[in-house]
């Protein structure tokens, strides 16, 4: 099985760069996050064309999350609140949180805010956003031993993640509060797959695009996958497809791959 992530920065935007990737790289689970668009505007016909099954979760012009499957997913839900049901509904008037379950497998799709810059609100939204997640993904470890957590997770765990033109103190997404915020995620009992695979920096898998960023390797490894044991055991490879970010207007992600 292979699943991917991708967030493609608005799906309609991207809708032809999608479906030519998809057709060249038939994977069995695509989760995009940032599709930007209402569920009843979203393009399902091109997915559907190809065979595969659509659960989206989506809001105008921000946001929006989508897993596309070739199996029907078990148990979809999208959310905070349908594992967390006392949780305020704030937590859930932006879509970005999409789960379900295929051959066993809960995917959880994820959007993780940016925060914007340290000290503003929107920072401080993400480390609450944080918070919500840990509790979220403690409940469905207790259910689940096969879980893949990926996404766009706006963090870059460590500084080989990240180009060394960049100054990591106090730099949104490489800040200590939001490291230490993933890493007590991760100790639920998540692991990196990328990194089971490739351990050195300099792997990237979004650019800026400003500054011929992408031209110059000057980009920030922060799309995920995280697996739980049972997963990583089982996984075969884990890779970052920079062929997308080569396009004309591209998406400034490119997709990540975990097979099993």
């Amino acid at each position: 099985m292979k699943i991917a992530t991708w967030n493609v920065n608005s799906i309609r935007t991207r809708l032809e760069q999608v479906i030519d990737w998809l057709t060249l790289n038939p994977v069995d689970v695509l989760c995009l996050q940032e599709t930007k668009v209402m569920d009843a505007e979203f393009p399902r016909s091109p997915f559907e064309e190809l065979g595969y099954n659509l659960y989206i979760s989506g809001q105008k012009s921000y946001n929006g999350v989508a897993i596309i499957s070739r199996q029907p997913l078990l148990n979809v839900s999208s959310g905070f609140r349908a594992i967390l049901p006392d949780l305020h509904h704030e937590w859930d008037e932006q879509r970005r949180v999409i789960t379900g379950v295929i051959d066993g497998i809960r995917i959880v799709n994820l959007y993780v805010p940016n925060g914007a810059a340290v000290g503003t609100e929107k920072y401080e939204y993400k480390m609450r956003w944080l918070t919500a997640l840990h509790e979220y993904l403690r409940l469905l470890v207790l259910s689940h031993p096969a879980i893949c957590v990926c996404g766009d997770f706006n963090i870059a765990l460590e500084d080989k993640d990240i180009h060394e033109q960049v100054s990591t103190e106090n730099h949104i997404m490489a800040t200590e509060a939001e490291r230490q915020a993933l890493r007590d995620i991760l100790k639920l009992g998540f692991a990196d797959a990328f990194r089971k695979f490739t351990t050195e920096g300099g792997n990237y898998s979004w650019w800026d695009y400003r500054a011929a960023a992408f031209r110059r390797n000057l980009g920030w490894r922060i799309d995920h996958h995280y697996l739980t044991p049972i997963l990583y055991e089982r996984a075969k490879s884990c890779i970052i497809d920079v062929a997308p970010r080569k396009l004309t207007q591209p998406s400034d992600h490119t997709p990540v791959i975990v097979e099993f």
